[in-house]
């Protein structure tokens, strides 16, 4: 049960903290890309807000056996971090080369710091969404 809570928290966290930050990004107009892309993904024509979501949540598995250690505001911390860090060094670095891309996108500051942004608040999402769903 432990592991579906795991991925339902970064499947919301997401959809509300990593794609609302990017709709503040986006309405500010710092990004020109739109939050909640419903373009298909290859190769099954998943949207990509949805497939997103999916790695969200498959990224929250991965790290809240990691993140149990930590109590109180360190908990909290963690998560921001773990977020920030983690799924932004794979995508820039792994996922961005093996779809042809230039590795951290070329180093451009911009998308770096908006990578480390956007996961850092679905980090956040995710420990706001865990300590919701331990109190129910």
């Amino acid at each position: 049960m432990k592991i579906v809570k795991w991925f339902i928290a970064g499947f919301v966290a997401t959809l509300v903290f990593h794609q609302g930050l990017f709709g503040l990004l986006y309405l500010t107009g710092i990004s020109p890309r739109a939050p909640f892309n419903l373009a298909a993904t290859e190769p099954l024509g998943i949207p990509q807000v949805v497939s997103l979501a999916f790695w969200g949540g498959v990224w929250a598995i991965a790290l809240a056996p990691l993140l149990a250690k930590f109590t109180a505001a360190r908990w909290w911390s963690a998560w921001i971090i773990a977020g920030a860090i983690g799924p932004s060094a794979v995508a820039l670095f792994i996922v961005f080369p093996l779809k042809g891309m230039a590795m951290a996108g070329g180093w451009d500051p911009k998308l770096i710091i908006g990578a480390l942004l956007l996961n850092g608040a679905w980090g956040l999402g995710c420990a706001v969404a865990l300590r919701v769903m331990k109190s129910r």
